[in-house]
């Protein structure tokens, strides 16, 4: 931190202000997006919005992609369902492209459910805020699925006045370049207040007492199942999405040498089978440079990975409504501390790390983790009470054009190398929409498309949005018992708890009297585990309704179970394979296939009970 710091912020905010003619609040600028309402996006709507709406199934969604033939191809098909991927499907569809998906594993199987479930990413990325203007995205995206996302107020401790100035300045300073698009103004609370808004949060640091707080508001979301939701969104606006589906080559015109469509194998069957389309966009996430491989081996990668390493807490460790963030640790690095979903997530680590698919936290992160947030609180902070803990691969981009290093990136590139391979990867949860619209006018422009409009997401809710409401768990609560119970020979209701009406409210939106409706008429009102609102009805629901084919699919995903408690997840494993089983109509040797992957997985999560500080992986 230094006066340099704080005249930069200040100049960047002076900059701005003068080239919007000295206004200092700015009005949203106008993108191609807002050309393409009317009509077209009534009729989106509608069709998003409809309570009785369902995706089409997993095998009719497979028949659309076979149905792709050389003579007859797909506008676009789209490889990887991450945020990136599931966005730029929606983007086309929603354009009226015909479009289809292909996700190796899962929707947000990878980076995209292992996120910092912060939309903006933190104080310490104030003054590239300032810069970029990248905000407006941020209420964007809580606007579009309020359910999932929210505001959440962060907290940065300071413990000299130097630090209160440093911070004050600069968040007035993305306050006022805001202007309109911004959450909520920032603010400053003394020693005593914050104490009373974070009773854990330490009086006094490394020889110096607590001078204050400054406090800033981000965005908060449910990663994974937003990242759910696209992909359903985009199966309900006509894209043809498949899970567990996986690209093992690509197809290439023997006379132009364009691409023109992929091999692709069923992981769930084995079967394989061609698609073909006009441009393919290439949105693999960290695994982008193995798909790029395909047509040369020996092509320059773009990605630089870079390993984030986050762990789980109880309740306890921070208030239920304030998160925590330090920018700067004592060795440099940034450490945050998070309610989320009735427990506590912190990290992160950045390091640099190899590519794959499941990638596992090492004990020195995690302890680094511990050592840091302690540092910053007035209670001891225990290994112990670590219920999950997990790694995530963030794919930091090159230009691959470009001749230094320099050129890594957090912002995303889009380029297309060879003729109908559009790749786009980097950027960040924020940014998404944005990133698909970028792909998809450079899938239009590569294979001359004729989309019937312009790009409609920015105003485009997601399923689930639609007529949802805060107090819309009120409604659950009221109207629906989670199962019948009996006594004495009476059948009686029994309630559907607070906790679980708001956990079904906030994970379905809209969605959720249908989850209830299974609970009440369906026998399956019964908590997955004790102590978590989760039911069994929602893995009926989401084999149904989400594409969720397998017992990872549900306790990672649709259920974030496997990332707030590992021994609950290990403990509600048997009755979810049971569930699944009779949805999908698995044999014996399938659902003792599906536990045992399952526990595999649950293993790379190093909660207190799994851990393994003399194994050799974390030397």
């Amino acid at each position: 931190m230094s006066v340099a710091s704080i005249r930069r912020l200040a100049a960047g905010a002076a900059v701005i202000a003068a080239a919007s003619g000295g206004a200092v609040y700015l009005s949203p600028s106008v993108a191609s997006s807002d050309k393409g309402g009317g009509p077209i996006l009534d009729s989106l709507r509608r069709r998003i919005g409809d309570p009785t709406a369902s995706v089409p199934s997993r095998s009719a969604q497979e028949s659309s992609l076979i149905a792709a033939t050389a003579s007859d191809p797909l506008d676009v098909l789209v490889i990887g369902g991450g945020a990136t991927g599931s966005g730029v499907a929606l983007d086309a569809a929603t354009r009226g492209l015909r479009v289809g998906l292909v996700e190796r594993e899962d929707f947000s199987s990878g980076t995209s459910s292992r996120s910092t479930k912060l939309i903006h990413g933190g104080v310490r990325y104030l003054e590239k805020a300032v810069f970029n203007l990248d905000y407006g995205q941020l209420k964007l995206l809580i606007e579009n699925a309020p359910h999932l996302c929210h505001a959440l107020p962060c907290m940065t401790p300071c413990f000299d006045w130097f630090e209160v100035i440093y911070f004050w300045m600069g968040l007035k300073m993305y306050d006022l370049v805001a202007g309109p698009r911004l959450l909520h103004l920032s603010r400053y609370y003394s020693a005593k207040e914050s104490i009373e808004l974070f009773p854990t949060l330490a009086r006094k640091g490394k020889d110096k007492n607590l001078r204050g707080t400054v406090v800033y508001y981000d965005g908060q979301m449910n990663d994974s199942r937003l990242n759910v939701g696209l992909a359903c969104t985009a199966a309900l606006a006509g894209a043809a999405v498949l899970n567990h589906a996986e690209v093992v080559s690509l197809i290439t015109d023997d006379s132009t040498k364009r691409i023109i469509g992929a091999r692709v194998r069923n992981n769930l069957t084995g079967q394989e089978f061609n698609t073909y389309a006009k441009v393919v966009v290439n949105a693999a996430g960290p695994f982008c440079d193995s798909i790029r491989k395909m047509i040369d081996e020996d092509t320059k990668p773009m990605i630089c990975p870079s390993s984030g390493v986050h762990i789980v807490l109880p309740d306890y460790y921070s208030p239920e409504g304030m998160g925590l963030i330090v920018p700067k640790t004592k060795d440099g690095r940034v450490v945050f501390m998070l309610p989320w979903l009735g427990r506590t997530v912190a990290g992160t680590t950045d390091s640099n790390t190899s590519i794959t698919s499941l990638p596992e936290p090492h004990e020195d992160e995690i302890q680094f983790i511990l050592d840091a947030i302690s540092d910053y609180l007035n209670i001891k902070v225990r290994r112990t009470d670590v219920l999950s803990a997990w790694s995530g691969i963030r794919p930091l981009a090159m230009d691959p054009t470009a001749k230094s290093t320099e050129s890594i990136s957090r912002d995303h590139v889009v380029f297309e190398e060879n003729p109908g391979l559009v790749t786009i990867t980097g950027g960040k949860w924020t940014t998404y929409r944005s990133m698909a619209e970028d792909a998809v006018d450079a899938a239009i422009k590569s294979g001359k498309l004729s989309p019937t409009n312009e790009c409609v997401t920015q105003k485009l809710q997601l399923l689930g949005s639609y007529g949802w409401e805060p107090s819309s768990f009120t409604t659950l609560a009221q109207q629906y018992v989670r199962m019948k119970k009996t006594y004495g020979g009476k059948v009686v209701p029994g309630a559907m708890d607070t906790a679980a009406a708001k956990h079904l409210s906030h994970a379905y939106g809209s969605m959720a009297d249908r989850v209830a409706t299974i609970a009440q008429e369906e026998g399956l009102g019964k908590r997955l585990a004790h102590g978590h609102p989760f039911l069994e009805a929602e893995v009926a629901y989401c084999a149904r309704h989400e594409y969720c084919e397998s017992a990872v699919d549900f306790i990672a995903r649709r259920c974030r179970i496997a990332f707030l408690d590992t021994d609950a997840a290990a403990r509600a494993l048997q009755r979810v394979v049971e569930i699944l089983a009779s949805e999908h109509k698995w044999d014996k040797s399938r659902q003792k296939q599906e536990l045992q992957k399952a526990k595999e997985f649950l293993e790379t999560f190093k909660s207190s009970k799994n851990a393994q500080f003399n194994d050799g992986k974390h030397n």
